[in-house]
């Protein structure tokens, strides 16, 4: 029996690592709109899927639990319902604009206090001012995440939507690393067309990891899969960003790019659990 058979006949469990149930915005940013369009051809990047619809989409998938995306300065209390009513099954990050300084710091710090929060997150092409994560004005987040034990996802590689993505390059994250040893920092949307700089800073730094969000797992490199069956076996995690990508088909690529059990397994569900569900010790 094959290897891919007999990896299709154990059931599978997965992390769903960026999930995005509600988009609130004032005003739908004109770069999200043609991305949905143009880039994923999707026509209801806004619309809201049930409590309900979201369990039964992840049990048909595989997927055990999944970390929902809601914002410093707003937080869609259906959303926040989700994780009051399922804990076991869902979890938070939230997305922080670092050029907020300490407001937004503190906003972070009372999300964590009231809910399950497991990583925060920034986006630097989506800023007003992109600016990359070596910036100063991500100092005040790092130190707070450092103090919370809290990883922080941070977007790497050329962006889909029409904006500038110098502020994405992950050579910015080896300044970072170097200066806050003890920041768990996970690179998200994969890194093209940066992946060897990548993984060469995650052999480099102990506590840097990188998600494959919004990237189906047949279109990884080559070289990826190939640190993740060698050196990277606990490095890379799996992420759909739904509704952009839907869990199982992605879920299901997964099994036929090379990857040995070990690595799969690692892939969609240990990496994950380690790095944003193990026990936090904040210093505090």
């Amino acid at each position: 029996m094959s290897e891919n058979a007999l990896k299709s006949e154990k059931a599978l469990k997965a992390i769903d690592t960026w999930v995005n149930i509600d988009h609130k915005w004032d005003e739908i940013p004109s770069w999200l709109v043609d991305v949905q369009k143009d880039y994923f051809n999707i026509s209801e990047l806004m619309s809201h899927i049930t409590m309900d619809d979201m369990l039964r989409l992840m049990d048909d998938a595989g997927v055990e639990k999944s970390v929902l995306t809601i914002y410093g300065h707003k937080q869609p209390e259906s959303t926040l319902e989700y994780v009051r009513q399922h804990p076991d099954r869902f979890a938070l990050s939230v997305d922080v604009n670092p050029s907020g300084l300490m407001k937004e710091v503190w906003k972070l710090e009372e999300l964590v206090d009231k809910y399950p929060v497991v990583m925060a997150r920034v986006v630097p092409f989506a800023l007003d001012n992109p600016i990359p994560p070596s910036h100063p004005h991500y100092y005040p987040l790092y130190a707070k995440c450092i103090e919370l034990d809290l990883p922080i996802a941070i977007n790497t590689g050329i962006c889909g939507p029409v904006r500038p993505s110098d502020a994405q390059n992950p050579m910015h994250l080896d300044q970072v690393c170097y200066e806050f040893p003890d920041l768990k920092v996970c690179m998200a949307h994969g890194a093209d067309p940066w992946w060897d700089v990548a993984i060469r800073l995650m052999l480099k730094y102990k506590n840097l990891r990188l998600m494959t969000s919004a990237y189906s797992p047949k279109y990884l490199p080559k070289q990826l899969i190939h640190f993740m069956n060698t050196r990277g076996k606990d490095k890379i995690i799996f992420a759909s960003d739904f509704p952009l990508l839907q869990p199982k088909p992605i879920i299901e690529q997964a099994q036929n790019i090379g990857l040995s059990e070990e690595s799969l397994e690692n892939y969609l569900f240990n990496n994950a659990e380690n790095f944003f569900f193990s026990k936090r010790n904040p210093r505090k």
